[in-house]
C-alpha cells in the first residue's frame, strides 16, 4: 500500500511547479475562506477592474495613455455606479417593500382563486388539495413576514455595508486600474523564473474567465432589461422587482431560471387569474429564456471550455455553500479552472513516454 502510495506521488507531485500550483491554491483557498467576509469589498473590486480591463485595453489600442485609459474607463464605471444607485436599486427597493406590504392582501387573493379551483376543474384538482394549498400559503406569508421583520431590525447594519462598498469599491478600482501592471510585476516577483506549468494554465484560463465574467455581466443586464420592458408592455404588476430577479437568476444555471417562474406565475395568476394575459406573460417568460439558453449564450460564451451540465450543478452546490453569493457567480470559472488544472497537471509517466517516442 505505501508502495503504490509512493508511486502516486512520484508520478504526480515529483514536478516542482505541480507542488507550487498546488500551494499557491491552496493558500488562495485559505484566504477566501477565512477572510472572504473581510476581503469582500477587495474582491468585488477586483472582479469590476477585471471587467473594465477589455475597455482599458481598447481604449489603449486607440492611441490614449493608460492614465487618460484609467480615467476614462473609471468615470463610465462611476457613472453606470450612480444610475444603479439612484436610480435602479431605488425603484427595486420600492417595489419590493410594496410587495411584503401588499403579501397578506395578495395571500388572500390567491386563496380565493385557489378555492374556486376545484369548481372549475374538478376532474384534476379536489377541494381537500386546494385547502391544503391555501395553508401552506398562510404559513408561507407568516414565513415571510418574520424574515421581513428580522430583515428590518439589521437594516442599519445592511445600510452600513452598503455605504462601505460605495466608498471602498470605487476607490479600489481605479487603483486596481492604474497600478495594475506594477501589483501583477511585483506578485509575478515571488515566482520562480521557471513556471511553464502556471503560464501555460493562466493563458488557458484568462481569455475564458475574461470571457465569462463579462459575458454573464453582459447576460443579466440583457435578459434583466428585456424582461422588464415585457412586463411592463403586460402591465405586471412589480415589474421592476421581477426583472431583477429574472436578470440575477442566470448567476445559477439551469436552477435560477426554475426557481423565478414561480413568483412570476404566482404574481401573474393573483393578478389576472388563468385569463389569456396571464397565458401571454407565461408564453413571453418562457420565449425570453428559450432566447437566453439557445441564442445569448451560446453567442457569450462560445470560448469558455464546455462543461457537462452535472459538473456545472455540482459546482454551483459546492462552491455556492462554501462562499454564498460569489461562490454561485464564479462556480463555472472555478470548475474551469480546476479542469484545466486537471488536464495540464504534469503526469511524469505520460513525459517519459513522450519522451521515449
Amino acid at each position: 500500500m505505501i508502495k503504490v502510495f509512493q508511486r502516486w506521488i512520484d508520478r504526480y507531485f515529483s514536478d516542482e511547479e505541480a507542488i507550487l500550483l498546488l500551494v499557491l491554491i491552496t493558500a488562495l483557498l485559505l484566504v477566501i475562506i477565512s477572510l472572504g467576509q473581510v476581503l469582500a469589498p477587495f474582491f468585488t473590486a477586483l472582479v469590476v477592474a477585471y471587467l473594465l480591463q477589455g475597455s482599458m485595453g481598447w481604449l489603449k489600442q486607440q492611441g490614449l495613455r493608460h492614465l487618460t485609459a484609467t480615467l476614462v474607463v473609471f468615470l463610465l464605471f462611476s457613472g453606470v455606479m450612480l444610475l444603479l444607485l439612484f436610480i435602479i436599486l431605488p425603484a427595486t427597493w420600492q417595489q419590493l417593500m410594496q410587495f411584503i406590504y401588499e403579501l397578506p392582501r395578495l395571500a388572500a387573493r390567491g386563496q380565493e382563486l385557489l378555492l374556486l379551483l376545484p369548481q372549475q376543474y374538478p376532474e384534476f384538482i379536489s377541494e381537500e388539495q386546494a385547502r391544503a394549498w391555501s395553508r401552506q400559503i398562510i404559513d408561507e406569508v407568516a414565513s415571510a413576514g418574520q424574515a421581513a421583520v428580522g430583515y428590518s431590525l439589521s437594516g442599519i447594519t445592511v445600510l452600513m455595508a452598503v455605504l462601505i462598498y460605495c466608498v471602498l469599491v470605487p476607490i479600489l478600482v481605479f487603483f486596481l486600474l492604474k497600478d495594475s501592471e506594477q501589483m501583477v510585476s511585483w506578485f509575478t516577483g515571488f515566482l520562480p523564473r521557471r513556471r511553464q506549468l502556471l503560464t501555460r494554465i493562466w493563458q488557458e484560463m484568462d481569455v475564458q474567465i475574461a470571457n465569462y465574467i463579462r459575458g454573464k455581466a453582459l447576460e443579466i443586464l440583457i435578459v434583466g432589461a428585456v424582461s422588464y420592458s415585457v412586463f411592463l408592455l403586460l402591465g405586471l404588476n412589480y415589474a421592476a422587482l421581477l426583472a431583477v430577479s429574472v436578470g440575477l437568476s442566470v448567476l445559477v444555471p439551469y436552477i435560477g431560471a426554475a426557481v423565478v417562474t414561480i413568483p412570476i406565475a404566482l404574481i401573474g395568476y393573483v393578478q389576472w387569474g388563468f385569463g389569456d394575459t396571464f397565458i401571454w406573460l407565461m408564453v413571453a417568460y418562457g420565449i425570453i429564456q428559450a432566447l437566453d439558453g439557445n441564442v445569448l449564450v451560446p453567442l457569450l460564451f462560445s470560448e469558455v471550455v464546455n462543461l457537462h451540465p452535472v459538473a456545472i450543478i455540482v459546482a454551483v452546490l459546492v462552491f455556492g455553500g462554501l462562499w454564498g453569493v460569489w461562490g454561485v457567480f464564479f462556480a463555472i470559472p472555478l470548475a474551469t479552472l480546476l479542469k484545466a488544472v486537471i488536464q495540464a497537471w504534469p503526469d511524469q509517466e505520460a513525459l517519459a513516454a513522450g519522451g521515449s517516442d
